[in-house]
């Protein structure tokens, strides 16, 4: 099974112009975890996700800290996110984005999110304009589905 059979294909986007307040209310509503950041060509130029909002609001030595207990400030946190409405999702997307093709064979695609801990990867078509987005939720229904015929023959 290849990703262009399971992949979603209506997806939504922002472009880097969009405001953090803005693309934070869109994942609210729509109840996902991140979306593609799309530029005027239709290129794909970033991701912006719950983890790009949470390392932007927790201060930058909470990675480093792990356990220890980090006493929570509601002020600052309220000010951080007071500033999304004036921060691009430019100044926040991760510009690094794994992505895939239509013809990736999904147990490869598994192995990809495995390895870059990837929730979700674009899938560009060859000229690079982003065609889908495949989910881990979507693999594993994908790869579920195909060992459930295999033990029904």
């Amino acid at each position: 099974m290849k990703v262009r059979e399971i992949m979603t294909k209506d997806i939504n986007s922002i472009t880097p112009e969009t405001t953090c307040q803005e693309a934070v209310g869109l994942l609210e509503k729509m109840q996902i975890s991140g979306l593609p950041v799309i530029d005027e060509q239709d290129k794909l130029v970033g991701m912006f996700t719950e983890k790009e909002i949470l390392s932007y609001i927790l201060p930058s030595y909470i990675e480093k800290v792990g356990r220890f207990i980090y006493e929570a400030n509601p002020k600052a946190t309220k000010t951080k996110f007071t500033q999304l409405s004036k921060i691009k999702v430019s100044q926040l997307m991760r510009r690094n984005v794994i992505t895939t093709t239509e013809d990736t064979a999904l147990c490869e695609v598994a192995r990809i999110m495995l390895t870059q801990k990837a929730r979700r990867l674009p899938v560009l078509d060859k000229s690079g304009k982003v065609v889908g987005i495949v989910a881990r939720g979507d693999v594993l229904k994908a790869l579920t589905k195909e060992a459930k015929a295999l033990t029904n023959v």
